[in-house]
């Protein structure tokens, strides 16, 4: 049966599936016998037997009509069974092949490997890309093979950027089956066109193939950006078929210029196609909107889109959205205003608008626009325009002095140069800011002689009219039509017509003028070259006639002059040119409601229009006298209606026309208006609910419309009927009052409907829907029915208040309590907000979500339990009014009442204020009253005591739910109660109390300043309770500005002293003040007072207005100086030290106003007094200046400032003693506070360390330096507020070679110490006579004993009969001769040498006859030692780092020779030698 070989089917294809899993065979005949088996497996399940229908018996004929009925259906399901079984057969045969295929692709495979080992190829194409150019929205498929060994790894890229499908979902697809790659793009678009590539990879090498594709759109295809997963386009469907519909709309737009601003609108598109949005146009004032810089158009996801970036007053207008349905269109409508943005400077005008640019010519264009709108700004003078050039960012100011029109010509222009225009207000405040700029145009000539032929509707020709004539002109023809485009009071405007023909050459223009009827024609125009037949003349008087003509120019000549114009003047007296000035004000004002926030005003046109561009409304609150601007963009119409006014205040309106010349007068201020919606019927009641039932009544319960109509509701009508009747039968003839009501006279077990229309003095409104079905049936539950009437007041952003009226229906006991529950619109998830039950008809409610809306109901609760859940509320958004202001607790300043006063954001003319107390309405009270007037409210308290404290609260009738609240608690109460007290009982604020000051002279003055003084305010001063009048000796005086009271004792003395006293009284506040002047606080005054006098006879005569005292200049020289005033010629001035005058080279001026004391060098020394002294006839005044003790200090902590701020770096100098760092400034004494650091430890001064200084520098000394002595050194010169450091590092190399040096210095010292040398003994010069002795001797010294060498002429002398050479005890020296010759005259020397070094002594021996005068000889003195002295301690030196000398060994002594020359000199190292000193590091 066919059941059964379905199951066989399935149970063998299970089997072919699981035995993919076996490990195969890999010899042919045992796979062949395998797939052989398997067929036949499969042909039996196909061949078996097919189900027979079995044959039924004989029916009856009445059963024959349902055999035949379920005989077809049975059929009918058999033959798809049939139907199954065969599509079945045919897949299992399809996949019997493709097993034996595989299997026997397996079977061959390792014979293949054996016998076709694998050889390593590069990648290859063997079918490379083909280039597909295809329709917009259908899909590419790129195919590719490629062969290689290993198998190549293949990567797309677009324009060599690589393909990555997951960038975008769905778009693109790659595949890679049997070595064949591709790449598919689903749905393209243009933007998907390129340059595809495959790049197929493996390590031998790398192959690509390329291919373009091209992406075309069907002809007058829009632009649609790529969604993955949109359907296609219906074919036929266009957006005008779509059912749109508009939900959220934008309103009234208030915008400001430069802000950013968007239109919105909500729909719902059926059928809603993603990818079809509907067709939408914007309009501004009927003018169809194109997309622009200014702001963009977009539709997208159920919202259409106006986005203006940077808004303008040009932007203002009537916005309108018009959309194609399959009905038609619909569309909205909503103004946008836009407000000036705030000036540049105060007072300046807003900015001009529109501004468009017409007659553009080679060199010329008239730039137009809109003046702005001027309520409280000074009027306009004037307006500059300004140019740029399209591209660049400088803006060119065309007009030197402002126009006084809306409208300029602008010439000089550039031939084929792109321009863009924006203009600028003036009045005497200032500049305005720039209007927006004006779309840019193109210079260019208008009108040419070149005439374009069309040749059989295929060729264009353009013909010259010289070539049409057959003439070829070079001389022009003058222009015609010379005539004034433009005649205003600044400026005409000359037009002409060019000449025809022309010529080839370029033309150029000159114009010409003639005064009246004088033929002297000069020309305008000498310094500008016109190529446009328009220019602008500024230049003419008022009420002088001018005749123009023009003159043709090209490069060959100048044609004849034009026929003259006719007579033209700037202001047209007689009439002639018509439309010139600002238009005449507007008729009269008439103003009525419109909406809660926006009035209607209409008006009637001027008499005289004047080519009138609109109209501005300006409005005004009565009583405010301050106009404000209704639009910012002159309005075309006579009718207008005002919006942004706020509910429940009065205005005026005004308005004026427009033109190019400026604003018309105002025109008559309309009536007052008070705003509020227009008076209309109210709309349905609705929310009628069951409250109570006894059988045979019904107490009924609603809510109020929720649009009054602008009127109070006076009544409610009710009708009913039962269930299921159609007709309504009034409920009473008397409408009810209330919004409850008990219906009587009904059925018991009945059911009804109820229906209610709310009137007001407009009429009755449209009655309500229909109630539910309640049913006639006595209430007789234990608990209490439901409360009713759920509103809300005091909403804001996170907190509101919910009333409800208690349930009539109060079940078997009365209520306790009440539960409230709350949710959010739309969930069903209530949540109960107190959890203990209140016991009154009020909840606050905080913690909501700022702009949630939620849902709200109450329970009742006695003793029998909770009772049935109220009505749902209505939904209600937790967000405050716009412009809620809240309950303010105050003072009046004029009678002390505390008060309670509110402001209500909205209100209209018929809103009540309700004010109640803990939520219970105050109707009449003794304790308050009520004044309301307008948006204000005010409950004063007429004596506030602690009954008073409480919760009050206050709503607005006829609002959306205006109210407020304020809790006045007892410090509140006690704050207000004192501030009521202090106006009731008013005090003279003070400033300060009385108080005093010594004043020049020794004038004394009391004072004493109040916060505010009236003009008739009065005061007197007292005095040991005696009251002082203004006598001789004492002034009194007050200021009112500043509050001031005053009183000056003129000779302050011992009977001054005691109590003063002020009283003060201005009108009914009254203040006191005291000061008590005795014992020391009068001493300390009287003191001061004698001081002063003393002072100011002082200063009658010289005197030092500045004393002594000290300044360090930058050369660290203390200077003590002082000022003198009141000086002349004679006057002198001289300088003391401890009373003994100082003398100076320069003396003293005291005309200078000055005089200084210089004391260089200064240091303890300086120590004393000063005294400077300053006398002439006059009179004599001194200044003392003690500089001792802190005075010193501060002086040396000034030197070492300067000193400190000038040092060196520390420098580093070598001795034979050790090794030193120096730091030179500009001057140093030991008193200055120096310090000296070795790694962070205090030097002191010792035997190690040695610390000195000079007056140029400070210095530290290390005394046979060691290892332990390396580290960084550092001096710090204290000023007594800053600290002044200087570092050196003393290691590595720079000690290295500063220790180096030290021990070359130490051994040349000690070498220098104990060399050989000549003591003394011998003279330079020895005179004798022949025949006699010559002994010389002298005295030498060295350790070790030196050898000692007597030379004669540079000759060694050897010790023989004459010549005896004699050295005794290491010390005594002789060479005798005997029985001198003359010829032992000569240069005789001694050389005493040790191995230390050692000097010669030179002698000059005369020797004369006997018998001769002996020579006159020269002063007998100790020889000089021609050796090198000996080298001192080197002096110190500013820093220097010379550079390192190589030292040479000391010689050793050298063996008797004869006499070495002069020039040699003992290796003692030269003086100019210093030790190395290392870098700063």
């Amino acid at each position: 049966m066919p059941t059964r070989a379905v199951t066989l089917f399935r149970q063998k294809q299970r089997k072919q599936q699981s035995s993919k899993h076996v490990v195969e065979h890999s010899y042919r005949c045992s796979s062949c016998q395998s797939v052989i088996k398997e067929q036949v497996q499969a042909t039996e399940a196909m061949e078996e037997q097919a189900y027979t229908v079995p044959t039924f018996r004989e029916r009856a004929p009445e059963g024959m009509e349902e055999y035949q009925r379920v005989a077809t259906h049975f059929e009918r399901n058999l033959v798809q069974i049939q139907q199954e079984l065969h599509r079945m057969k045919v897949e299992t045969h399809e996949q019997v092949e493709n097993i034996e295929i595989t299997k026997e692709v397996r079977a061959m495979m390792p014979i293949w490997k054996e016998v076709l080992p694998e050889v390593p190829r590069a990648p290859d194409f063997l079918v490379s890309l083909r280039a597909h150019t295809v329709w917009e929205k259908t899909p590419v498929k790129l195919f590719c093979t490629v062969s290689g060994k290993p198998v190549p790894i293949v990567k797309w890229y677009r324009n060599d950027v690589a393909v990555d499908p997951l960038s975008v979902p769905g778009k693109y697809k790659i595949e890679n089956k049997y070595g064949v790659h591709s790449l598919i793009i689903s749905r393209c678009t243009v933007n998907d066109s390129g340059v595809y590539s495959a790049v197929a990879t493996n390590p031998y090498g790398k192959a690509i193939s390329k291919a373009a594709v091209c992406i075309r759109r069907a002809h007058g295809g829009g632009e649609l950006a790529y969604l993955p997963g949109l359907v296609p386009l219906l074919s036929g469907l266009h957006p005008s078929k779509l059912d749109v519909t508009l939900v959220n709309k934008f309103g009234v737009t208030f915008g400001r210029e430069g802000e950013s601003l968007s239109l919105m609108c909500t729909m719902v598109v059926v059928p809603d196609l993603p990818n079809l949005p509907p067709e939408v146009m914007w309009y501004r004032d009927d003018t169809l909107l194109t997309p622009s810089r200014w702001f963009e158009m977009s539709i997208g996801g159920g919202i259409a889109k106006l986005t203006f970036s940077h808004l303008n007053k040009d932007d203002e207008g009537l916005y309108t959205i018009r959309i194609w349905t399959k009905d038609g269109t619909t569309e909205h409508s909503a103004y946008l205003f836009v407000k000036d943005a705030p000036p540049a400077v105060t007072g300046a005008p807003g900015a001009p608008m529109d501004v468009i640019v017409t007659d553009v010519n080679a060199d010329y264009a008239m730039v137009s626009w809109k003046p702005p709108n001027t309520t409280h700004e000074a009027a306009i003078t004037g307006y500059f325009v300004d140019r740029r050039k399209s591209g660049t960012k400088d803006w060119v100011q065309c007009n030197n002095s402002p126009v006084n029109v809306c409208k300029l010509p602008v010439h000089g222009l550039i031939e084929g140069e792109s321009y863009h225009f924006r203009v600028r207000a003036v009045n005497k405040a200032g500049i305005s800011l720039a209007s927006r700029m004006s779309t840019g145009v193109t210079t260019g000539e208008v009108e040419s002689d070149v005439q374009v032929v069309n040749i059989e509707g295929k060729y264009d020709i353009a013909i010259r009219q010289d070539e049409q004539q057959g003439v070829y002109f070079t001389i022009p023809d003058p222009p015609i039509n010379v005539h004034a485009s433009e005649i205003n009071k600044t400026y005409i405007v000359l037009s002409w017509t060019p000449p025809s023909p022309r010529g080839r050459a370029p033309v150029w223009y000159l114009v010409e003028k003639c005064v009246g009827d004088s033929h002297l024609w000069q020309t305008v125009n000498t310094a500008v070259q016109l190529r446009s037949p328009r220019y602008p003349v500024y230049e003419m008087e008022d009420g002088t006639f001018y005749h123009f003509r023009v003159i043709t120019v090209n490069k060959y000549g100048s044609s004849e002059p034009s026929e003259p114009t006719a007579p033209i003047q700037k202001v047209d007296p007689d009439g002639i040119v018509q439309n010139i000035g600002v238009p005449s004000a507007p008729g009269r004002v008439i103003a009525s409601r419109n909406t809660k926030t926006s009035a209607f005003v209409q008006w009637e046109p001027p008499k005289h229009l004047n080519n009138l561009v609109g109209y501005y409304v300006d409005a005004s609150v009565v009583g405010s006298k301050v106009w404000f601007p209704c639009n910012h963009r002159p309005y075309k119409h006579t009718r207008f209606v005002v919006h942004g006014l706020v509910p429940g205040d009065t205005y005026v309106f005004r308005v004026q026309a427009v033109n190019a010349y400026g604003l018309s007068e105002e025109s008559q201020e309309s009536d007052s208006l008070f705003i509020d919606a227009a008076l209309t019927t109210p709309s349905a009641p609705y929310g009628i609910c069951l409250v109570n039932c006894d059988g045979s009544s019904m107490t009924l319960a609603w809510k109020r419309p929720k649009h009054t109509g602008g009127s109070r509701i006076t009544s409610y009508y009710l009708d009913k009927r039962e269930a299921g009747s159609v007709l309504w039968n009034e409920v009473s003839s008397s409408p009810a009052t209330q919004r409850i009501y008990k219906v009587e006279n009904l059925t018991s077990g009945l059911f009804y409907e109820f229906k209610v229309q709310a009137a007001n003095l407009a009429g009755v409104g449209m009655p309500s829907d229909p109630s539910k079905h309640f049913a006639c049936e006595a209430w007789t539950m234990p608990e209490p029915g439901p409360a009713y009437d759920l509103s809300f007041w005091e909403v804001r952003d996170t907190s509101l208040l919910i009333q409800w009226k208690a349930p009539v229906y109060s079940g078997e006991s009365h209520v306790t309590g009440y539960y409230v529950d709350m949710a959010k619109k739309g969930s069903a998830d209530f949540v109960t907000v107190n959890a203990e039950p209140v016991g009154h008809c009020y909840l606050r409610v905080t913690g909501l979500e700022t702009g949630e809306t939620y849902v709200f109901k109450v329970r009742a609760i006695n003793a029998k339990g909770v009772g049935k859940a109220s009505e749902l509320s209505d939904p209600i958004c937790a967000k405050a009014l716009p412009g809620t202001k809240e309950i303010v607790c105050g003072v009046d300043e004029e009678t002390g009442d505390i008060f309670l006063n509110f402001e209500a954001c909205e209100a209209s003319e018929n809103s009540k204020f309700t004010w109640s107390k803990s939520y219970k309405e105050i109707a009449e009270s003794t304790r308050v009253s009520i004044t309301s007037s307008g948006r204000h409210s005010k409950l004063t308290f007429i004596n506030a005591e602690k009954e008073d404290l409480g919760t009050y609260s206050v709503a607005v009738s006829d609002t959306d739910g205006v109210s407020s609240s304020y809790t006045l608690n007892e410090d509140e109460l006690k704050k207000m109660r004192e501030l009521s007290y202090n106006i009731r009982h008013p005090i003279v604020p003070l400033k300060t109390e009385l108080n005093y000051e010594i004043l020049e002279k020794g004038v004394v003055r009391f004072w004493v300043q109040a916060k505010k003084l009236s003009s008739a305010a009065s005061y007197r001063f007292i005095f040991n309770d005696k009251a002082i009048s203004s006598a001789e000796g004492y002034k009194t005086s007050h200021d009112v500005s500043t509050g001031i009271i005053q009183m000056t004792i003129e000779h302050f003395t011992r009977a001054n002293e005691g109590t003063y006293t002020v009283q003060i009284h201005d009108g009914k506040a009254k203040s006191q003040s005291s000061l008590v002047l005795v014992g020391d606080a009068f001493k300390v005054a009287l003191k001061e007072a004698e001081f002063q006098r003393r002072e100011h006879i002082r200063k009658q005569g010289p005197h030092f207005s500045e004393y002594l005292t000290f300044h360090v200049t930058d050369d660290c020289t203390v200077m003590l100086v002082s000022k003198v005033a009141n000086v002349k010629k004679e006057t002198t001035f001289a300088w003391f030290k401890e009373e003994e005058e100082i003398t100076l080279d320069v003396k003293p001026n005291p005309m200078s106003g000055s005089c200084a004391l210089p004391i260089p060098m200064f240091s303890r020394k300086d120590q004393g007094t000063y005294k400077a002294v300053l006398a002439d006839n006059r009179g004599k005044d001194t200044s003392v200046y003690e500089i001792s003790g802190k005075v010193f200090e501060d002086i040396i902590n000034a030197i070492a400032s300067v000193a400190g701020s000038s040092a060196s770096d520390l420098v580093l100098q070598c001795t034979p003693e050790g090794i030193r760092l120096q730091c030179y400034m500009k001057y140093y004494t030991e008193e200055m506070k120096t310090s000296w650091y070795h790694r962070g430890s205090k030097i002191s001064s010792s035997e190690k360390m040695r610390i000195g200084g000079t007056s140029e520098m400070a210095w530290m000394q290390i005394c046979d330096p060691s290892d332990k002595e390396k580290g960084q050194y550092s001096i710090e010169i204290h000023d007594g507020k800053t600290s002044h450091s200087r570092t050196f590092d003393l290691s590595g190399q720079a000690y290295t070679e500063a220790y180096a040096e030290f021990q070359r210095l130490k051994a040349a010292a000690f070498a220098e110490k104990n060399r050989g040398r000549v003591v003394g003994g011998l003279p330079d010069v020895a005179t004798i006579m022949e025949k006699k002795s010559l002994s010389l001797t002298c005295t030498v010294w060295g350790d070790p004993n030196p050898e000692v060498t007597w030379f004669k002429n540079e000759q060694e002398v050897v010790s023989d009969d004459r010549y005896k050479v004699n050295f005794e005890g290491g010390r005594f020296a002789s060479l005798t001769i005997n029985s001198v010759t003359m010829e032992d005259s000569g240069k005789y020397s001694i050389n005493v040498r040790n191995k230390y070094g050692g000097e010669f002594v030179e002698i000059t021996v005369s020797v004369y006859r006997q018998g001769d005068e002996p020579p006159e000889p020269k002063l007998g003195q100790m020889s000089k030692p021609a050796a090198t002295p000996k080298p001192a301690t080197p002096t110190p030196q500013p820093p220097k780092t010379p550079t390192p000398q190589t030292k040479s060994p000391t010689p050793a002594p050298a063996s008797k020779s004869p006499t070495p020359p002069r020039s040699m000199r003992s290796p003692t190292p030269p003086r100019s030698l210093r030790s190395p000193t290392p870098t700063k590091k």
